[in-house]
């Protein structure tokens, strides 16, 4: 469990200096790009669409997660707008709430009892 959350914090640190160095260079105007590669029809555009479902499968899991309350919710929706910045960090806090419970981790407290 040690190596997986080294790994998580590693894969969010390059991830928040890589997105720290494209605001830099090029601003925060992602959804335009993003949707406006999506229209184009191109394979930028597939790759896109394709996140998008991951994202959305990814915060669908995360509300589920949390029994669809308000706050799990909540967390959905900065799932789905953050991405894997989020997802390494959920999985970083959860994985230590847990104790390292890999069901507990996936399922949440009350379903994995």
């Amino acid at each position: 469990m040690n190596m997986f959350r080294i790994m998580l914090g590693a894969l969010c640190a390059v991830l928040m200096v890589y997105t720290a160095i494209v605001i830099a260079n090029h601003g925060i105007g992602l959804f335009g790009v993003f949707f406006g590669d999506i229209a184009v029809m191109a394979w930028p555009g597939q790759f896109n669409l394709d996140f998008s479902m991951l994202l959305l499968l990814m915060a669908i899991w995360v509300a589920w997660r949390h029994q669809f309350s308000p706050g799990g919710f909540a967390l959905a929706l900065i799932a789905g707008l953050c991405g894997a910045i989020f997802l390494t960090l959920y999985l970083l806090v959860i994985s230590i709430q847990t104790q390292g419970d890999v069901k507990e981790m996936l399922l949440g407290t009350s379903r994995a009892r």
